[in-house]
C-alpha cells in the first residue's frame, strides 16, 4: 500500500497559520532522527517565533540557531534563555550501546534539561518516551486509555530508563513550581528507526509464542511529529498516547507482510531469547518478547479530543517498515549477513531461533579469517 499524499500529509496534521508571534521552542536531539524532522517542521511554521537547536553536532536545517553541547552539561541552562518551550529528544536507545551508559545518559539528561529549563524560565517541557511503559500483559485492555497504570518493567530494551523518565516528568512540577511537563508516548516508531520492535519483521519468521495474543499498532515520525507540535503549541497537554488508529491482529501481520510465523512454546521461546542475551549474542532482553506476545494499543483520545488525527494508518506504516527493512536479515534479534542469514531461514523456524548462537559463532570466525 502507497504512504500517504505529500499534500494530504501536509495538509492534515500541521497546524493552521497564526497571527501571533509563537513561541520559541528548543529542541534536544536536533541533529538527527524524530529531533531532525521536528527541527525542521517547526522552523517552517508560521504559529514558531523561533526554534534553538541543541546537539552534540550541528544538524541541517539552517533556519535553527543551534548550539553545540551534550544535554548533560549543566551549561545547557544558559542556551535554552528565552526559550517558551523545550522539546527532550536526545534519547540514546540504540540497541548496541552500553546498557549502564544508556541509562546514565538518558536519566542524567533529562534531569538536567528539566533543572536547567526551570532554571531558564521555560515555562513547558515536552518528553517523548513510549507506550511501551504501560506494559504488555496478557490481561490489557483493547484500546488502553492515556490514564491506564504504567505495569511495565525494566525487562525490555530501554523501558527502565523510559520509566525512569516518567518518574522525573511526574516529579519535576512539584521539584519547580510553574514548569509544565507534557510527556508523549508513541506505539512501535517507525519511519528511519531501528529497534527491536521494527527488526521483529527483518526475521525469516515471524516469532509467535503460543497462547498468546499479539496486537500491532504502529506510529510513523511524521504522525509523531504532529502530535509533539501539538504539544509545544498547548492545544493539548498532560499524558499523551499516538499511534496509528485501531490496531492489527498477528494473522493481519501475516497477510499483509507475507511472512510466515513460526510458533514456539512460551518456555521455549523466552528461554532461548534469555539465554541468547545473557551470553552476548543477540542485543535484545526476554523480556522484549512480551511486547510480541500480549497487546499494548493505546487509544489517544487526548489528542483526538484536541483535533488531532493521524495521517498515517496501521497498514501504511506496515508496508512503509516492510520497505525500510527489505534486505537486512535479523535472527533472535541479531543482524547477520545475507549468508548467514539464507541458512537459518532455509534450516526452519526452530532451528532458526535455538541456533542462532551457533550462526553468529560462525560469522563471527569468518570475520577474523
Amino acid at each position: 500500500m502507497s504512504s500517504p499524499d505529500p499534500q494530504v500529509r501536509a495538509a492534515r496534521n500541521h497546524s493552521a497559520p497564526s497571527t501571533g508571534r509563537g513561541p520559541v521552542v528548543a529542541v534536544t536531539g536536533a541533529a538527527t532522527g524524530v529531533g531532525a524532522l521536528l527541527t525542521e517542521r517547526l522552523a517552517a511554521s508560521d504559529e514558531i517565533k523561533q526554534v534553538v537547536a541543541i546537539d552534540e553536532r550541528r544538524g541541517e536545517c539552517d533556519a535553527a540557531q543551534w548550539h553545540i553541547l551534550d544535554v548533560r552539561d549543566p551549561a545547557i541552562a544558559d542556551k535554552l534563555r528565552g526559550a517558551d518551550v523545550v522539546v527532550h529528544l536526545a534519547l540514546d536507545l540504540d540497541l548496541g550501546s552500553d546498557s549502564a551508559a544508556r541509562t546514565a545518559y538518558n536519566v542524567r539528561g533529562t534531569q538536567t534539561v528539566l533543572t536547567a529549563a526551570a532554571a531558564a524560565g521555560v515555562h513547558r517541557v515536552v518528553l517523548c518516551t513510549s507506550s511501551m511503559v504501560y506494559g504488555a500483559l496478557p490481561e490489557n485492555e483493547l484500546p488502553l486509555s492515556e490514564d491506564a497504570e504504567l505495569k511495565a518493567t525494566a525487562e525490555a530494551t530501554g523501558v527502565g530508563d523510559l520509566l525512569e523518565i516518567e518518574r522525573l516528568a511526574r516529579r519535576a512540577p512539584r521539584a519547580h513550581p510553574g514548569l509544565n511537563v507534557t510527556v508523549v508516548r508513541p506505539a512501535v516508531l517507525v519511519g528511519g528507526t531501528d529497534t527491536a520492535l521494527t527488526r521483529y519483521f527483518e526475521s525469516p519468521r515471524l516469532l509467535v509464542v503460543a497462547g498468546s495474543r499479539p496486537a500491532w499498532q504502529f506510529c510513523h515520525v511524521e504522525d509523531l511529529c504532529g502530535a509533539l507540535e501539538y504539544a509545544v503549541l498547548e492545544k493539548v497537554d498532560g499524558e499523551l498516547a499516538v499511534g496509528c488508529d485501531g490496531w492489527l491482529e498477528q494473522e493481519e501481520v501475516e497477510e499483509l507482510s507475507g511472512i510466515r510465523r513460526m510458533e514456539l512454546p512460551s518456555a521455549v521461546a523466552l528461554g532461548a531469547a534469555a539465554r541468547l542475551h545473557r551470553i552476548g549474542l543477540t542485543p535484545s532482553p526476554a523480556g522484549d518478547l512480551a511486547y510480541t506476545m500480549y497487546p499494548w494499543v493505546v487509544s489517544g483520545s487526548r489528542l483526538h479530543d484536541a483535533g488531532w488525527r493521524p495521517v498515517w494508518t496501521n497498514e501504511e506504516v506496515l508496508a512503509e517498515l516492510l520497505e525500510e527493512v527489505s534486505g537486512r536479515h535479523t535472527v533472535a534479534g541479531r543482524r547477520l549477513g545475507r549468508k548467514d542469514a539464507t541458512a537459518a531461514g532455509a534450516a526452519g523456524a526452530t532451528v532458526a531461533l535455538l541456533g542462532a548462537a551457533a550462526v553468529v559463532r560462525r560469522a563471527r570466525k569468518a570475520r577474523r579469517r
